[in-house]
């Protein structure tokens, strides 16, 4: 006879005790307590949550009323404008899943996307009208509604959709009632990779994930309530980490910018007392090597800062002119970030380039991620905890994917033994905190030797002439590869390649030290990561 648990018996989940988590709820809330406070700001744009939350649901009533509904897919091309925030949450309120497009990708990129998934909509920015117009025509989905969004800070667009997003938003009901998800694992979006060595494939989130990141973001940043976030990071970019709907539940401030530049981002943070943003490694160092004449705010701002590792030289300099820098790190696939370099009160007592040189590490877990080791892939046996033994990074938890979109053999392939495997190295340092050291594309082997291409890239920011730095393998006849430095001086810097080569062999192993170096612009994706598989096919070319 088998025994009921006293905790169990009639203590059923209800409707009064048991809602699935969304992150819809916090613009509902938001907009019910502080319907006057400052939401969105652009241009001469200025919108408070009352407002904000109006045009979501209009927008969602419209959706619905066009047969848009529980599990249909709507794109949207768009920069950091007021619409594609509002997307996060009109979209998913009407059932749909909103799928935010990498507004740098080609007509053909675009085009596979809207056909694999299989978009009933799309949103399109008049700065990207002629390349959806392409897309659309190239995947052939001519039933496809194409709905343009008009911006007046724009000059010289031309529509290409069926209807407007404003002849949209009027066509909504104030009244509509949002469609919340009566289970938490059903899709909210849908994220796709860079797909730099295939086609891209399609990471999906669940409401549960990005309610319980959103919240983390809060939590792991010590965000005070009503915070000023400026939008330099993408919001296409794993649906900007989140921070859609963290700022919603912050009740804060959206501080929208089309273009990232050093003098609009400082003129922003000066003029709204900007108190959050968030880049690449690569937004740090243009603001760090602006010209002072910008910098004047005097207000505490703090930075988010992922993708690459990095240098603590770039932490180092954004935190000498009173900017505090956050270090996580995450995929696409977990909702972002979902690890964090947590800052202890005893290394305050540090000198700078101490204290840089620990926030340059990846970190610990964040507050919804569950599980986080370095481990041996083949065994799932963790690496010892002594900043040294190199393995992969794995995490668990609620916020990693669903999986990828129509994808069951890779989706099977990452959740290795009821892990994520993250195809990063990394170390585990002996306090616990993960250390990022390659992708494992990017480890360069070397005479049968592992040289971390951000070790090295570590080494030449270091060096003052340097602005930028990347390094990847190059096929070498005795050593099989050796380490190819491509580096972009500062303004008015001039340093030979054999002097910077030589400078590397003076700061680490000289077996790890560049053999080659090639000066110049880096190419970048638009989150600002440096596309290093465009480095490694001119690396290969240098020695055909």
């Amino acid at each position: 006879m088998s025994h009921i648990s006293i905790y169990e018996s009639a203590l059923d989940q209800t409707a009064a005790n048991y809602v699935a988590l969304t992150p819809l709820s916090f613009a509902e809330r938001t907009a019910a307590i502080y319907p006057d406070q400052l939401a969105v700001v652009y241009g001469d744009i200025r919108r408070n949550w009352g407002e904000t939350y109006d045009r979501m649901v209009r927008v969602a009533s419209a959706l619905s009323k066009r047969g848009i509904g529980k599990d249909d897919t709507v794109s949207v091309i768009a920069a950091n404008i007021p619409e594609m925030f509002e997307a996060h949450f009109s979209v998913p309120m009407c059932g749909a899943v909103l799928n935010t497009i990498n507004t740098r990708l080609d007509a053909e990129a675009i085009a596979f996307i809207l056909s694999h998934a299989e978009a009933k909509a799309v949103m399109v920015d008049p700065k990207f009208a002629d390349v959806v117009d392409r897309a659309v025509k190239i995947s052939g989905r001519r039933d496809m509604l194409v709905i343009d969004i008009i911006d007046d800070t724009f000059e010289g667009a031309h529509r290409v959709g069926h209807i407007t997003y404003d002849e949209l938003l009027a066509e909504g009901d104030a009244d509509f009632t949002p469609i919340l998800p009566a289970n938490e694992w059903d899709a909210i979006s849908l994220n796709y990779t860079s797909g730099t060595t295939g086609d891209p494939k399609g990471v999906v989130y669940h409401h549960r994930g990005a309610h319980l990141n959103a919240l983390s973001n809060i939590v792991t940043w010590g965000m005070a309530h009503h915070s000023r976030y400026l939008w330099t990071l993408p919001m296409f970019h794993c649906n900007g980490w989140c921070f859609p709907w963290a700022i919603a539940a912050n009740a804060g401030v959206c501080v929208c910018l089309r273009a990232v530049r050093a003098e609009p981002i400082y003129q922003l943070i000066r003029d709204e007392k900007v108190t959050h943003f968030c880049g690449a490694p690569i937004v740090l160092n243009m603001l760090a090597h602006a010209p002072d004449e910008l910098k004047d705010f005097s207000h505490e701002v703090k930075v988010m800062t992922a993708g690459a590792s990095p240098p603590a030289a770039v932490i180092a300099n954004m935190e000498s002119m009173g900017i505090e820098v956050t270090h996580v790190y995450g995929l696409t696939e977990t909702y972002g970030p979902s690890v964090v370099c947590a800052w202890k009160g005893e290394w305050n007592d540090l000198d700078g380039a101490q204290k840089a040189k620990l926030k340059a590490r990846q970190g610990v877990k964040n507050v919804a991620l569950s599980g986080l080791m370095v481990a041996n892939p083949d065994t799932l046996e963790e690496v010892p905890h002594d900043g040294v033994t190199m393995g992969e990074i794995f995490m668990r938890g609620n916020n990693v994917m669903k999986g990828y979109l129509k994808n069951p053999t890779s989706t099977e392939k990452s959740f290795n033994g009821g892990w994520f495997a993250s195809g990063d190295l990394g170390v585990m340092h002996p306090d616990g905190y993960v250390e990022l050291k390659d992708r494992s594309k990017d480890i360069i082997i070397s005479g049968g030797e592992n040289i971390s291409s951000v070790e090295v890239e570590d080494v030449l920011y270091k060096h003052p002439a340097v602005m930028e730095a990347a390094v990847v393998a190059k096929p070498d006849e005795k050593w099989g590869e050796t380490p190819c430095a491509f580096v972009e001086l500062k303004p008015g810097q001039e340093i030979s390649a054999k002097d910077l080569i030589a400078f590397c062999r003076q700061n680490m192993a000289h077996f790890k030290a560049p053999k080659t170096i090639v000066f110049g612009e880096l190419p970048k994706t638009s989150t600002g990561k440096v596309q290093k598989f465009v480095l490694r096919d001119r690396a290969r070319a240098l020695t055909a």
